[in-house]
């Protein structure tokens, strides 16, 4: 392994001991199948995640009109900018425990977490006084529209104060993925989007002796649903005895230990960094669409809550084949390696067309869920025409990098990544879109796509397939 990113198997442990949601090891000729089975329960994680902001975004649009559901299209990429290097080390934490759960090492497992968790809240604390104090600075950088400034406000603040929370969640829910288990996360994913669908409604628009907070009740509903379901999933697992409960040995552990977020940091940095140049480079192309106003932006918010249902399956198939990658390396399985790769890219394929021809056929009807106004509906509908054929793409791409991922290969990735979004995306859009107005921003997409799948596919069939893998694998 690279670096030390492969861990020894332990004697004995509590590990062994563990049966996951499902069998994440099997006869790598049924490997399709174990994929599958551990991707549904984390696609309809995605989903529930989808609809949460869905029930959020169609109360915002259709009862308190474009101008609402512009304020909070504004902060989401902002907020993924927050979030961005938590992810980032999410994803290597999973990484890391995928290896560790492989060679049965629960000790690692714990390590891992405390670690994890313990840099999450320190991240969370520092970023929520950043945003806390500059909520308004920052949204103003952004060319927010000063009609929906003050909304824009109102809902940010409070988010950006709980982000410790919000950090602590993502980075748990990583953690016990990379476990193999997709299937206790969506179980508290269910309760978090019932709740958020409970919430919203109430405290936006004032029922049941609430008051009506209009807009910032969005962001109030979502701090109380990610708050209680952060309980709920501690009790949970401590009930289920799962390996990663909060105990003794783990409240132990949190503390940072410098060789595992040496670690973290050698696989989250290019990650976190990665996911932070595209967040920006979705708050660049947010400056573009709001120069064209409130219905632009309105309608740049409602794709993305569309699209999300196309892009989130696929992502979470990139994380699946991550974490099979990774424990197939753990466990030292050199045949079932081989095959994780190829399922990956096949089964993006085949889940992505249904999703896209879905979305074809059905776009309208779901655009109108959350716009009323027909020029914000026309520019909506034009953005998915132009680039839900191009996920297809993003998704074989995401496999491709996820795989490699698990070996702790991040560096390339991000590299490929940036190149493809600031070299390709942000310079296709501005020039387009001052010769063929607003949908010149929206081909910027599937031309970053194509440009970034052949980096990574020359990069993985011409030096990682045939240097790296074989050095994994023998």
């Amino acid at each position: 392994m690279q670096d030390g990113l492969n861990t020894a198997p332990a004697e004995t442990n509590d590990a062994a001991m563990y049966t996951p949601a499902v069998d994440t090891m099997p006869h790598p000729n049924r490997l399709w199948v174990s994929i599958l089975v551990f991707l549904i329960p984390l696609m309809l994680s995605n989903t529930l995640q989808s609809v949460s902001g869905t029930v959020g975004a169609i109360i915002l649009g259709r009862t308190l009109g474009v101008d609402a559901l512009a304020a909070v299209s504004v902060f989401f990429p902002l907020l993924l900018l927050f979030i961005s290097f938590v992810i980032g080390l999410g994803n290597g934490s999973s990484v890391l425990t995928a290896q560790a759960f492989g060679a049965k090492n629960e000790e690692r497992m714990k390590a891992v977490m405390g670690t994890s968790l313990t840099t999450a809240v320190f991240l969370g604390g520092v970023l929520a006084i950043v945003g806390g104090v500059f909520t308004r600075m920052v949204l103003s950088s952004l060319g927010t529209p000063a009609s929906i400034l003050p909304v824009t406000i109102s809902f940010a603040r409070p988010i950006f104060v709980t982000l410790p929370i919000l950090f602590v969640s993502i980075m748990y829910t990583t953690l016990v993925q990379g476990t193999g288990d997709s299937k206790r996360p969506l179980h508290l994913l269910a309760l978090n989007t019932v709740l958020n669908v409970v919430f919203s409604p109430i405290l936006i628009l004032g029922w049941v002796g609430f008051p009506r907070f209009g807009v910032a009740g969005a962001a109030y509903a979502f701090i109380a649903a990610q708050t209680i379901t952060l309980m709920a999933m501690i009790f949970y697992l401590r009930k289920l005895q799962h390996p990663l409960k909060v105990d003794a040995e783990v409240l132990r552990k949190l503390r940072i230990d410098r060789e595992i977020l040496r670690l973290l940091l050698r696989l989250g940095i290019p990650s976190g960094v990665e996911m932070i140049m595209f967040s920006l480079s979705e708050i660049a192309v947010m400056r573009l669409v709001n120069g064209y106003g409130p219905h632009a932006t309105a309608a740049y918010g409602a794709v993305n809550q569309v699209a999300s249902y196309v892009t989130m399956p696929l992502i979470s198939l990139s994380i699946a084949i991550s974490i099979f990658g990774a424990q197939s390396i753990g466990a030292n399985d050199a045949n079932r390696l081989r095959k994780v790769i190829k399922s990956g890219v096949w089964m993006n394929y085949a889940l992505g067309s249904i999703l896209m021809v879905l979305a074809y056929v059905f776009a309208h009807n779901i655009l109108t869920w959350f716009i009323t106004n027909p020029a914000t509906l026309a520019i909506a509908y034009r953005l998915l025409m132009i680039t839900l054929w191009s996920y297809l793409i993003l998704g074989n791409l995401l496999v491709l990098a996820g795989f490699m991922k698990s070996s702790g290969t991040v560096l390339w990735p991000m590299i490929f990544t940036i190149v493809a979004t600031w070299l390709v995306e942000l310079p296709v859009a501005y020039v387009l879109s001052h010769h063929i107005g607003i949908d010149g921003i929206w081909i910027g997409y599937p031309v970053s796509y194509l440009v970034g799948l052949g980096m990574q596919s020359l990069y993985y069939f011409r030096w990682w397939k045939r240097k790296e893998h074989r050095r994994l694998i023998g």
